[in-house]
């Protein structure tokens, strides 16, 4: 049971939301192999509250900065969150021309008695 969190600044259609969504749902079981169940949020936010570094070690995030958020069983290796972050950025430059420096993931693992 996955739990992915999505958060932009305001202002995208929401079929370009639900692109994202899909795109990070499919290459979560691609991946990371998690299970087939689909729990997902998807924020906007007004651009004075949605804070990044734009230059973080080197890397410059436009205003078109995606944060996605998993928190997930602890049943992936390092190399399979690397492909994960790579086919979702791919797929989301491939689909709506988002750059990969503007994809920003945080990966949270924990164990069965911290779901419901």
């Amino acid at each position: 049971m996955p739990l992915a969190r999505i958060d932009l600044i305001e202002g995208k259609s929401a079929e370009y939301r639900r692109t994202i969504a899909d795109v990070v749902y499919d290459k979560m079981i691609e991946c990371l192999g998690v299970p087939e169940d689909r729990f997902q949020t998807i924020s906007e936010h007004k651009a004075e509250n949605f804070l990044f570094d734009a230059d973080y070690l080197g890397i410059y995030r436009s205003e078109n900065c995606i944060f996605i958020q998993l928190i997930f069983l602890d049943v992936a290796t390092p190399e399979q969150k690397g492909a994960f972050y790579k086919a979702v950025v791919d797929e989301l430059q491939e689909k709506l021309q988002v750059r990969p420096e503007d994809v920003f993931f945080n990966l949270m693992t924990v164990q069965p008695a911290d779901f419901s």
